[in-house]
């Protein structure tokens, strides 16, 4: 055999041996790709369609118990804002008549003229929602959720916006009214001298049951 004749031998069988290990690498790309998506389909960390419908329905049912509480979590709040006018209303009161004690005007006629004043003429600023003096009024003349002064009873009232917790008083209706009242009682070994202011209060005239 000539060297030619080797020459085309070796580079036949380096040709060969080249296009086995290509067809090697093919192969094993193949089986690389056809295990990968196996183990996609057998991965346990993957989410189902059972497991996506699962979490699906627990995520409608808490939006569904938040949705029902809403209206509870609205009463609380306007319960809460009421009862803050009435304190800062309890708080005016008594400055008031600490302003009578200091001029010394608290007699029995003056400090009686307070039950009978509209008490938000005591605040320095006026609640937003109080909508003003009406005469005889009904739960129908403002808008639920605000104030109003009755010029014929002299009381404050409280229409109430979110009332599915409330019980009203006697008349029945959804509202609050609120009034000052001033407690006497007779001097202390003085009997013959008359009474003495002993409270004052701020309070609804009625009793009534809100969330309680």
């Amino acid at each position: 055999m000539t060297i030619a004749n080797v020459g085309r031998v070796l580079t036949r069988q380096s040709s060969n041996v080249g296009r086995t290990s290509a067809r090697q690498e093919k192969n094993a790309d193949r089986v690389s790709i056809r295990q990968n998506l196996v183990g996609l389909k057998s991965d346990p960390h993957g989410f189902t369609l059972i497991e996506l419908i699962v979490v699906i329905t627990v995520i409608v049912i808490l939006a569904g118990l938040f949705l029902v509480r809403i209206p509870g979590y609205q009463e609380q709040a306007e319960k809460a804002a009421m009862q803050q006018v009435e304190g800062a209303l309890q708080t005016a009161l008594v400055m008031r008549y600490g302003a009578l004690m200091t001029r010394g005007a608290a007699n029995e006629k003056e400090l009686s003229a307070l039950t009978a004043d509209n008490p938000m003429n005591w605040l320095q600023r006026l609640p937003p929602n109080y909508r003003g003096e009406y005469y005889d009024p009904t739960p129908r003349t403002v808008a639920p959720g605000n104030w109003m002064f009755d010029l014929k009873s002299r009381d404050l009232i409280y229409v109430v916006d979110h009332g599915d917790a409330f019980t009203p008083g006697k008349d029945g209706k959804k509202w609050i009214r609120f009034r000052a009242r001033l407690g006497y009682a007779p001097m202390p070994g003085q009997p013959q001298a008359g009474k003495e202011l002993v409270s004052t209060l701020f309070e609804p005239t009625e009793p009534y049951h809100w969330l309680d």
